[in-house]
């Protein structure tokens, strides 16, 4: 079969094709003929070697996202069929409950190979059913972006009707979030740099939009909004660079999920302010097999349709082109590979 695979060196300029022998799958294991991968922020830092002993030994198959149909069965597998579709988790030993010890070196593309891959063998405990009336490259976006946007509005973040939700940027997490906070009867304020991308984010159902380079101040955009109360939840995808307006956006007891830090993992953070204004700061990181499955029950019953950028959707063999070009920011949603 083949596959891409970071090898000799570190970096995106070194994934390189590759071919290895056809998987057997073996007691309780399936066989995934891949279709659509989905590149993450996170791969690209992985690709350098960014999470360091903790990326995995070279030659490594990148990409946690991915979907496919299952096209060999184990002895002692049973859960599903071939010719289903279906999808691997991000962490193949985080099956229930919250993130822990146990589940150290079980994440797809790093440390572990991952979906990069014209064939993946995995345990048929590691796979959830792929949303019924998705195509694979749709299906292929909610393991790692659309999944992390669920644990922090739904599974961690309790999001009720009638919460004002703030979102940074319009990438594969944050449009999900609007997605699924429109899903729970909340109300949606919108933060980017560019006009094009806010008005294609209104199109998605965003309340109230504000661009942050022409406000630079956009958390008192933010707290106007609000009435002077501040918004309840912000999925902050930022980091130190932001994380300060997003302190003093939120009210008093509210929530900010910290997901992405993509300005900053160092620098200063008001402690003060969190702690007398009784904020709650979450780190989240993808989630459970449970919770994808309990996240594509909620997309069976809305329909969701996953965002993808069809400008920035590249073939098998140019994934490392498609990491490359993620930093440039250009695209709307969800950066896709199909084979």
């Amino acid at each position: 079969m083949k596959v891409m695979q970071i090898q000799d060196e570190w970096g995106p300029e070194n994934i390189k094709l590759a071919k290895r022998p056809d998987p057997e799958p073996g007691l309780g294991e399936i066989v995934i003929d891949m279709k659509a991968t989905a590149i993450n922020p996170r791969d690209l830092i992985l690709a350098r070697r960014g999470y360091g002993r903790h990326s995995g030994d070279l030659p490594l198959i990148p990409l946690a996202d991915g979907a496919g149909y299952v096209s060999a069965l184990g002895e002692g597998a049973t859960k599903y069929q071939i010719g289903d579709m279906v999808c691997p988790i991000y962490n193949r030993n985080w099956l229930t409950g919250t993130s822990d010890v146990s589940h150290a070196g079980g994440s797809h593309g790093g440390p572990i190979d991952g979906t990069q891959c014209e064939k993946m063998l995995i345990s048929e405990s590691a796979v959830v059913r792929a949303p019924s009336y998705m195509a694979p490259k749709q299906a292929a976006t909610l393991t790692v972006a659309a999944l992390t946007s669920w644990n922090a509005l739904v599974e961690q973040g309790h999001t009720k009707a009638g919460n004002i939700i703030l979102l940074q940027g319009t990438g594969g997490v944050s449009l999900f979030a609007l997605q699924f906070a429109k899903m729970l009867g909340a109300e949606v304020i919108l933060t980017s740099s560019s006009n094009e991308k806010l008005a294609r984010a209104r199109e998605l159902g965003a309340d109230h939009l504000i661009n942050y380079r022409d406000n630079p101040d956009w958390h008192r955009s933010a707290i106007e909004i609000t009435n002077g109360r501040g918004v309840d939840h912000i999925v902050e995808i930022g980091g130190t660079g932001t994380l300060d307006r997003s302190i003093k956006a939120v009210r008093p007891s509210g929530t900010l999920s910290l997901i992405g830090v993509l300005a900053g993992i160092a620098g200063e953070v008001n402690l003060g302010r969190i702690v007398t204004q009784n904020i709650r700061l979450q780190g989240v990181t993808v989630g459970s097999r449970q919770m994808f499955e309990n996240m594509v029950r909620a997309l069976e019953m809305n329909q969701i349709a996953p965002v993808i950028d069809e400008t920035a959707t590249f073939a098998f063999e140019d994934v490392g082109q498609a990491l490359a070009a993620l930093p440039n920011g250009k695209h709307f949603g969800k950066v896709v590979c199909e084979f």
